[in-house]
């Protein structure tokens, strides 16, 4: 019996090849696993963790699904295979990288998924395109809407430019 669907929103990010190219081609292929609702803007962001790197394009999609926490790691897992993701140098380039920020008020704290995303409230380029499409998305953890983490974000949030895509 299938489960109701949740909402879920998913950060995509890639800093390879045509990176507007390649997050509309993951636009795409989401939509073999559930319904694309919404989607930000595109961002050009500066890489957070590993800096020496091409800067990203990133996005945030509202998706509507049926797959449990598991099945949609597992879909958008194979989505980055699909789109040449490799994971030679962790941090590193990518063509595409989808992060599950939020997934209704789910909670999953494992070793290999975590829900809602652990550093998505210390990230400028995944709460501006959130907070555009979902301003009131409840982080079930912290009790605070996008909005709010955004507003309480330190500067260390990195840059983020928005894109003007014709």
């Amino acid at each position: 019996m299938p489960q109701d669907a949740m909402t879920a929103y998913l950060s995509l990010g890639s800093n390879i090849g045509d990176r507007v190219a390649n997050i509309r081609a993951c636009i795409a292929r989401l939509i073999s696993v559930g319904q694309v609702s919404k989607v930000s803007s595109f961002y050009e962001t500066e890489p957070m963790e590993l800096r020496e790197q091409p800067w990203f394009v990133n996005c945030v999609v509202e998706f509507e699904t049926q797959l449990s926490p598991e099945g949609l790691l597992s879909a958008i897992q194979r989505i980055e295979a699909e789109l040449g993701r490799t994971r030679e140098v962790p941090k590193g380039p990518r063509t595409i990288d989808i992060d599950i920020l939020l997934l209704g008020s789910v909670v999953v704290e494992e070793s290999h998924l975590q829900i809602p995303h652990p550093a998505m409230h210390k990230r400028r380029f995944v709460l501006e395109p959130l907070t555009e499409i979902a301003p009131e998305a409840l982080h079930p953890v912290l009790k605070r809407t996008a909005r709010e983490l955004r507003k309480h974000l330190s500067a260390e949030g990195g840059t983020v430019r928005r894109l003007v895509i014709k």
